[in-house]
């Protein structure tokens, strides 16, 4: 394919993502049925509910600003050619291929943070305080960014450096040795996230004795769980949102409640919610999921061998130097991908929403379908969550049901 014809096709499918994004954003804030219907009627006393409606406003304007900057940014840098330009100038000074590589995304990466950072600062510190969220202090905020650097330089270069060595060594046929390794590797990290990641950034205390854990327990032994451990994280350090989940497979699984859940609902509600969890576990969906991740994964990757070492794809991307260059063509290849991506989102959200409502019937089947319609009502207040989101935005977009068509599927139940 001309690489002219490539050049334009990049940016023809970074104008219609941008757009189609930003049409379905405004959609979704626009959308107002005339009234609430009865079963949400009670969720927001109405000064409350003035209030979600204003947080969600002022998180699409918010969106909206960034995006269009990370639009512009990006359009702008590939228009003129400055990555190929980059790449083609830190080849005069690296001569290994992988090191190169290396220093290329490195420095991509720490630009794109360093343009990013006032955006993440103002969201966190001006507009999650502004509605009472924001728990986290400028301590906690910059030491995230330093774990944050920490984990992308071991996990992402390892990883990145990995895939590089194996398209030098062994060509097109990369693609399946990669596969094998980073499947391996998302197993693992089912392992290292409970045990390493997850631990660096917030700390979880087993649950303490008392009635909750007593019906915890009494709940996990009439479903015949394993119950290896029920953990409380202290989220209220960075936020004062609430929420809970299952993470983890085998003896490393665990559920973790937010200490915040703990301040927000009683204990038949937390129950309910864990119930919720449990039903995840015993359906099997987070095996399935990894499965389907590694799948879809494997997919990627034989498409991304057929494009990897076209030197039309580097020129489109503005190098000069007249050969293939895996850097450019990665990221030529992530955006020519991207439509294909959106698809495959929406086929994993519809699963995901699936997943929820059959999570939801295990916790009124064996527990009290009612006491978790009451918790995620609260969960909905305490968030400040969309009551009435566009039907188009949630097909494509919502990992969960709603809210009223999760009450609407429970009450079926009882």
């Amino acid at each position: 394919m001309d690489a002219q014809l490539i050049f334009f096709g990049l940016l023809g499918v970074l104008f219609f993502g941008f757009v189609f994004n930003a049409i379905l954003d405004f959609l979704n804030q626009k959308y107002a049925p005339g009234s609430l219907p009865g079963e949400i009627s009670d969720v927001f006393p109405d000064e409350e509910y003035q209030k979600s409606k204003a947080y969600q406003k002022a998180n699409f304007r918010f969106s909206l600003v960034q995006s269009v900057f990370s639009f512009m940014l990006v359009v702008f840098v590939i228009a003129a050619g400055w990555l190929g330009a980059l790449y083609d100038f830190l080849s005069l000074y690296f001569q290994s291929k992988i090191v190169l590589a290396l220093v290329f995304f490195g420095v991509l990466f720490l630009v794109n943070d360093f343009l990013q950072l006032p955006f993440s600062y103002y969201h966190q510190f001006v507009l999650e305080e502004k509605f009472g969220f924001n728990k986290t202090t400028k301590r906690i905020f910059w030491t995230d960014k330093l774990k944050g650097y920490l984990l992308t330089c071991i996990l992402g270069g390892g990883i990145l450096a990995l895939l590089l060595w194996l398209v030098f060594a062994l060509g097109s046929s990369f693609w399946w040795v990669f596969w094998v390794c980073i499947s391996l590797v998302m197993f693992v990290m089912q392992v290292l996230y409970v045990q390493v990641i997850a631990p660096m950034f917030n700390k979880f205390s087993p649950l303490e004795e008392g009635d909750l854990k007593s019906r915890i327990v009494a709940y996990s032994e009439k479903v015949s769980f394993p119950l290896k451990g029920i953990f409380v994280m202290d989220g209220s350090k960075r936020s004062s949102k609430a929420n809970a989940y299952f993470t983890g497979f085998g003896r490393m699984k665990r559920i973790v409640l937010f200490d915040t859940l703990l301040e927000k609902l009683e204990n038949e509600e937390l129950v309910a919610v864990l119930a919720h969890e449990v039903g995840h576990y015993k359906k099997k969906h987070i095996v399935f999921s990894l499965i389907l991740s590694v799948l879809q994964t494997g997919a990627v990757l034989y498409v991304l061998s057929l494009f990897v070492f076209n030197a039309e794809l580097t020129l489109a991307m503005g190098s000069l130097a007249g050969n293939w260059a895996v850097p450019l063509n990665l990221i030529a290849f992530g955006i020519l991908l991207e439509p294909l991506q959106m698809l495959l989102s929406v086929g994993f959200n519809m699963l995901s929403r699936k997943n929820e409502y059959e999570a939801d019937a295990w916790a009124s089947e064996t527990f009290d379908g009612k006491a978790l319609v009451r918790a995620l009502k609260k969960l909905t207040v305490h968030n400040l969550g969309n009551l009435t989101p566009h039907p188009l935005y949630v097909f494509l977009h919502y990992s969960h049901p709603t809210l009223l068509q999760r009450i609407r599927a429970l009450n079926k139940l009882y």
